[in-house]
């Protein structure tokens, strides 16, 4: 299965939640579900109680490997076919992707301890000011927005090792002008991971290594607002 036919069924998926024919919880188990999928048969059923799908019979998922989501039923329906036509939106036409390849970490070991968990799911989350940074933060994002300002926050390691696990959100790291950022140990499906900062070994006071993945949302690192000006201007 191509990364370009999950995104599609991610999107349709998105689609059903925002139309509210499923929850989130049941989003999130589909979404999992189409991530893993092998098969043309695996990634329909994640569709295949869902109004206004159409399949063509020979990419129908079987009765006995098919898997059955939630407890309601949209009775007898047709499903998607093997180009996932939807029938409000037509034909989609696929794009060719490969995810960023893994390279070399920067930070040579793990942080010690628990990481501290942020967890959003249709909400804002911003951690900004003197707030006291862990040395290991992981974010579980759903269909939110999730800023880490880390340019007046309370360090007490050098490195922090940040692990993203999320589903259609916007993840921002607000970083000082001399931290580094690493996010090449970061994998996406349909989404985009920009790092707007230095890159490189941690030769400054802090240093970022961001792990993890991110589906159908955005990841950026970068600079304060105004940053740029300030240097030219000699700030």
């Amino acid at each position: 299965m191509s990364d370009a036919e999950k995104e599609h069924v991610g999107q349709l998926l998105q689609r059903a939640v925002g139309q509210g024919m499923l929850s989130l919880g049941e989003f999130t188990e589909r979404m999992d579900t189409a991530l893993a999928a092998k098969t043309r048969g695996e990634l329909n059923s994640v569709l295949i109680d869902l109004p206004g799908m159409q399949i063509a019979d020979e990419h129908k998922p079987h009765q006995h490997g098919s898997q059955q989501f939630g407890s309601q039923r949209f009775g007898s329906q047709q499903f998607v076919s093997q180009q996932f036509v939807s029938q409000q939106h037509g034909p989609h036409q696929y794009v060719s992707q490969s995810p960023p390849a893994h390279t070399a970490n920067y930070a040579t070991s793990r942080p010690a301890g628990r990481p501290e968990v942020i967890r959003g799911t249709l909400s804002t989350i911003t951690r900004k000011g003197p707030w006291n940074v862990a040395p290991a933060l992981t974010i579980r994002s759903r269909l939110s927005t999730v800023t880490l300002d880390f340019t007046q926050a309370v360090m007490s390691t050098q490195v922090v090792e940040v692990t993203v696990d999320d589903y259609c959100s916007t993840v921002t790291l607000v970083v000082p002008p001399e931290a580094t950022v690493h996010l090449d140990a970061v994998e996406t499906v349909g989404a985009s991971a920009s790092n707007k900062v230095r890159t490189g070994p941690p030769i400054g006071p802090l240093h970022i290594v961001v792990r993890g993945n991110v589906r159908f949302g955005s990841l950026t690192a970068k600079h304060p607002f105004g940053t740029s000006f300030r240097r030219m201007l000699g700030h």
